[in-house]
């Protein structure tokens, strides 16, 4: 796949969009689930309140019919099902790929616990892993839907490797079996998937490999299908620029967070692939004004022009109170309309890097 200035986003533009200029606006995935949704889940483990898998199958569609549901009427382009039948990232993966095994949760800090899995066999695709969720999910939705993978070099790191020589082995192998998910995903439809990688930035030194595992996932899917990259809470010096020779066509990354203060790392060289700012932050509770989030877009026009950039969350808003989720959505939605007005009127003055 060659993605140079090959332009996947058009598509996404709505037939009805009232600008000329066009923002594409998304979210990165998780959502806060209904608390009903989390009920059903401790029932059905429990074996004496007679709740089984089919009562359990139905509140997950009932919860991500909500969910996409509630990303339509905020009014984004690209929707998702806020990931309601994942449990964890990794988890979720593991417990469908063939080689993976449980062996009980691990304290990963404070007072959280991560069911850690461990590679004990060489891993194989067995099963398509989200093609019957995005089904449903075009199903509910009026609109494109996007596809979070967890990335091969997470599921590695975050996992115990008891069969493979070295992790990037077990990392290359894994996105292997990606890159099958996905074609079995555009051969249901879907046109937008999104890698994440929340471990390549604890482990920057290895962006190599996570370019490397890119190259394997990469291999084969058609030019029309938008591949991204999730990256969040890292010191990104130490990935850029070479993660612009990385194949995809847009990078997803967290700024908001740290009031952007590493904006300045993407502006030399040029940042010559998309740009997904995040204009929200997801760590706090305090739901951002239209204009404070404007103010945030217009920063990432300083990296890119209009026709580049995407406006997204920071990450998953999955720890989020789901009333200040939402409205941090919509008002995303809402600054990301206004500053298309005001692009096509003439008041905004761009001046992105690659024009300095």
């Amino acid at each position: 796949m060659s993605s140079d200035r090959v332009d996947t986003r058009e598509q996404f533009r709505p037939a009805d969009h009232p600008s000329e200029h066009f923002l594409l606006t998304t979210v990165v995935g998780s959502y806060p689930k209904p608390t009903w949704l989390n009920r059903a889940k401790d029932l059905a483990e429990d074996d004496d309140r007679g709740f089984d898998d089919d009562a359990l199958a139905e509140a997950m569609d009932d919860a991500a019919r909500l969910i996409t549901e509630e990303h339509v009427r905020a009014g984004l382009d690209a929707v998702v099902d806020g990931e309601m039948r994942r449990n964890e990232m990794v988890e979720y993966f593991a417990d469908r790929i063939e080689g993976y095994e449980f062996n009980g949760p691990v304290k990963v800090w404070g007072h959280n616990y991560f069911d850690k899995p461990s590679v004990a066999d060489e891993v194989a695709y067995t099963e398509p892993w989200l093609v019957d969720e995005f089904e449903f999910t075009t199903g509910v939705a009026d609109r494109p839907v996007k596809v979070p993978i967890t990335g091969p070099y997470t599921l590695a790191s975050w996992s115990f490797n008891e069969a493979y020589d070295s992790e990037a082995e077990l990392a290359y192998e894994l996105a292997d079996l990606v890159n099958e998910e996905i074609e079995a995903l555009v051969e249901a439809g879907a046109r937008y998937v999104q890698i994440d990688e929340p471990a390549l930035a604890t482990t920057p030194d290895d962006h190599a490999i996570v370019g490397e595992c890119l190259e394997h996932i990469a291999d084969g899917v058609p030019e029309d299908v938008r591949l991204g990259l999730h990256v969040c809470y890292g010191d990104y010096s130490r990935i850029y620029p070479e993660i612009l020779e990385m194949p995809v066509h847009e990078y997803d990354l967290e700024l908001a967070n740290g009031d952007y203060e590493q904006l300045d790392v993407f502006k030399q060289p040029e940042f010559t692939k998309d740009l997904a700012l995040g204009v929200v932050d997801v760590h706090t509770t305090e739901v951002e004004s239209v204009e404070e989030i404007k103010e945030n877009i217009l920063k990432g026009l300083e990296i890119v022009p209009p026709e580049r950039l995407t406006v997204s969350p920071d990450c998953g808003v999955k720890l989020l109170p789901r009333e200040v989720a939402y409205e941090k959505t919509a008002n995303m939605v809402t600054a990301a309309r206004e500053v298309e007005a005001e692009l096509d009127a003439g008041e905004i003055t761009v001046g992105h890097a690659g024009q300095q």
